[in-house]
């Protein structure tokens, strides 16, 4: 178990020895908390003439009033992570299928080069078969024998 903090702090004036397993300076933290909720408290008009009862009140009522609009400000930035993480999810979905439509298409070219390259070797062999054919043609005068 932790050791427990002890530390002194002025709240509102009044000396106080306070202790928790949070650091001294956690406990000075709370403390100037406190002390700024109150200095806004006594700047307020009619706070001075409350009964000590109310002024209490008061102060814990600003103190839950801060609670709970940090709480909502927290859960408001959870939800903004989490929907930033669904968005972050979603862009590397796309851009995985993305890389994958894209290696397709890679193979798909290479698959297309070979066959113009095929394409042009029959060219090239046709062209000479043709050359080759003319080429007879013409040793033999170019005459056609019929029957």
């Amino acid at each position: 178990m932790e050791k427990k903090n002890y530390t002194e702090v002025v709240i509102d004036g009044k000396i106080y020895k306070l202790g928790g397993y949070e650091s001294e300076d956690y406990i000075h933290q709370v403390a100037t908390y406190l002390n700024n909720k109150i200095t806004e408290l006594k700047a307020l008009d009619g706070y001075r003439h409350l009964p000590t009862a109310q002024k209490s009140l008061m102060l814990d009522l600003n103190t839950a009033d801060d609670y709970f609009k940090a709480r909502r400000s927290v859960e408001k930035l959870e939800k903004d992570l989490s929907d930033k993480d669904k968005e972050l999810y979603e862009a590397k979905h796309e851009l995985v299928s993305l890389q994958v439509k894209q290696e397709e298409s890679a193979k798909q070219i290479s698959s297309l080069k070979e066959e113009i390259s095929d394409y042009q070797k029959q060219i090239v062999d046709l062209e000479a078969r043709l050359s080759q054919t003319e080429n007879d043609r013409n040793r033999s005068g170019g005459k056609n024998y019929r029957r």
